[in-house]
């Protein structure tokens, strides 16, 4: 299909666009239909600092793509199409920026990178959604770290198509530390689908976990976000520690979830449709914060500490000494993501 410029509705402000607005507003449609839509965009950088006063795992971020086409209901990154200015939540799955030119700005930006800082790639967009099919952006990238040496790298997806990739995986771990994390949010599937619809099956991401594993690859599951009153039973929280055991998992571990008003406006909807009962606790619970409470956050590591000694599994997915153990899930994920 022929690609044609991108027509953006006038703004209510007479204000001229700015920065990844204005590159934004530049981007050139690559396919229209189904409700999805994917643009260019240009791209000064393809490695994010991560600012937090926090003592963290990584220091820059990578995110190949605007958007995530997976749709997930929770999902925290909607706000970053706000810098586009982007106001409704919903465009986050339906428009799909896709980044040009980033494995030769990659090969620039790691010039700043020092010895010991970590490099996490889909922190806000997932690495492998349905665009990566078309678009390679994620193997371009993964293409230039083979040719580098001495990096540390961890990549985050819901996808099994990451398993297109264990070849450049393993290039990629021989010379560098690599970590690659599968988020399961539940194992049941029809719970899965409507949380989640477009992203593949919980079943298909553990086999790609197997997969990965049986590569030599470290590999292992996160099970975030954790739902009050949706996925955080004990007998769910099970099933998915259960589940990443058999699936020869390196380590499991959860966050709790965070609602940002974004997703919020998308997420409240969504429970008044699917599970009515528990619109007023979320209400009261994140109706003046973003993230769950302390008590919550405590009672939800406790559980997880003693399934994984249950299975017999470890925790953490950053095995650093220079980490503190202490540091929040909150904390980790506002770095990541906010």
């Amino acid at each position: 299909m022929p690609a044609t410029l991108l027509q953006i509705e006038p703004l209510e402000s007479t204000a001229p666009l700015i920065g990844i607005a204005k590159l934004a507003a530049a981007g050139e449609s690559l396919r229209q239909g189904h409700d999805v839509e994917y643009f260019t965009l240009p791209t000064r950088a393809i490695l994010n600092r991560c600012v937090s006063k926090m003592k963290l795992p990584f220091t820059w971020t990578i995110n190949p793509y605007r958007g995530c086409e997976f749709a997930c209901k929770y999902c925290y990154a909607r706000y970053t199409h706000e810098f586009m200015e982007m106001r409704d939540g919903v465009d986050f799955e339906r428009k799909i920026y896709v980044k040009k030119q980033t494995a030769w700005l990659l090969r620039r930006d790691l010039k700043q990178v020092k010895p010991g800082e970590q490099i996490a790639i889909g922190t806000a967009t997932d690495p492998y959604q349905p665009a990566e099919r078309r678009f390679e952006v994620t193997r371009g990238i993964l293409e230039e770290f083979a040719r580098h040496r001495g990096l540390e790298l961890g990549i985050v997806t819901k996808s099994d198509l990451i398993v297109r990739d264990i070849d450049l995986l393993c290039e990629i771990a021989r010379h560098n530390s690599l970590y690659v994390s599968i988020t399961v949010t539940t194992t049941n599937t029809r719970l899965a689908r409507i949380l989640e619809p477009r992203a593949p099956r919980s079943d298909l991401r553990l086999q790609a976990i197997a997969k990965l594993v049986q590569a030599g690859l470290n590999a292992g599951v996160i099970c975030s976000p954790v739902m009050p009153g949706i996925t955080d039973s004990p007998a769910s929280l099970d099933k998915v520690v259960r589940g990443a055991k058999d699936a020869g998992a390196r380590y499991v571990y959860a966050n709790s979830m965070f609602l940002k008003p974004c997703s919020a406006s998308v997420f409240l909807p969504f429970l008044e449709k699917e599970f009515p009962q528990l619109v007023e606790s979320y209400r009261r619970r994140f109706g003046d914060r973003a993230f769950v409470s302390k008590a919550y956050r405590e009672r939800l590591s406790a559980l997880m500490s003693s399934l994984r000694q249950k299975h017999g599994m470890k925790k953490q997915m950053f095995d650093r000494k220079s980490v503190s153990a202490e540091y929040r899930a909150e904390d980790v994920q506002m770095a990541l993501f906010g």
